[in-house]
């Protein structure tokens, strides 16, 4: 038996009625999800990498404002992405974000691919965006892994899951035809019930979780699965924070290149996120 049919033996042990009846008559309105744009559904999930849905919100509706479309995000320059994109943190989204939107105009005549492969393709895009964006713009019946899918795989198989067999039992879950508010709900679930600290006592999978059958037992099988993250380092003090202090500096206009520290100034040129001429830094036009 390979561990791929093992793990998904065990998860096919959930009740999809149970999960949805469960969830959705509670799925969180959130704007993206009154969406079937797939620009507009890969921006949202581009911006809430490592961000808070709250923080997310205003800024995906401005964005989405000054550049609706791939061609209006390929067609400008990327210093104006940036300070469009100021406030989100980790700034490479912006510029892989910027360098898809100009491969979508350049290979797909500016409407965003629908197959795994070419969404793959794309700058920045990873196996989960990707498949994000064939599950809630095109509804394909396939499974979405972020960390919090991936901790209910993990506890609800009992077991460490690889980033493959973590794939192929989302895969297996999902019922068909109902791709889109199947993953909803996981992601709801994993949200608000299955979190670090679990509640399992609410929880529409509680009878059929293999960690809470044991007895919740460490280690918890979510941690080192594929998928779920571990805590972000401290952002006081880091190199993040510097590094936006300087984006959100030159968002202002051009400024003396000697002001910033050099290290600071030297990766985010090394990254193409600022351009220093003559000793005068910018935003990269």
């Amino acid at each position: 038996m390979t561990a791929r049919t093992a793990a998904g033996e065990r998860m096919a042990l959930v009740d999809a009625g149970d999960v949805l009846e469960w969830g959705v008559p509670q799925l969180r309105d959130l704007p993206w999800r009154r969406e079937r744009d797939p620009w507009r559904i890969l921006v949202a999930e581009v911006m809430l990498q490592q961000t808070q849905v709250a923080r997310v919100i205003p800024k995906w509706e401005a964005f989405l404002d000054e550049f609706p479309d791939p061609a209006a995000c390929a067609r400008a320059p990327l210093g104006d992405v940036l300070r469009r994109w100021q406030g989100l943190g980790y700034p490479r989204r912006a510029r892989n974000l910027h360098a898809a939107a100009g491969v979508v105009v350049s290979r797909h005549g500016g409407t965003m691919p629908d197959r795994l492969d070419e969404l793959l393709a794309l700058p920045g895009v990873g196996p989960y965006t990707a498949r994000a964006v064939l599950a809630f713009a095109f509804e394909r019946d396939v499974g979405v892994v972020d960390t919090n899918i991936a901790r209910i795989l993990a506890r609800a198989s009992g077991q460490r899951l690889t980033p493959k067999r973590a794939q192929a039992t989302a895969d297996e879950l999902v019922p068909f035809g109902l791709g889109w508010v199947w993953n909803q709900v996981l992601m709801d679930l994993g949200a608000t019930l299955c979190r670090p600290a679990p509640k399992c006592a609410a929880c529409p999978l509680a009878r059929r979780c293999a960690w809470r059958s044991a007895g919740c037992p460490d280690p918890d099988p979510a941690v080192g699965s594929a998928g779920v993250s571990t805590a972000q380092p401290r952002f006081e003090g880091s190199d993040r924070q510097a590094r936006g202090k300087v984006l959100a500096a030159l968002g202002t206009g051009p400024q003396d290149a000697t002001g910033f520290d050099e290290r600071i100034l030297d990766g985010l040129v090394a990254d193409g996120l600022v351009a220093v001429t003559d000793g005068v830094a910018t935003l990269p036009a």
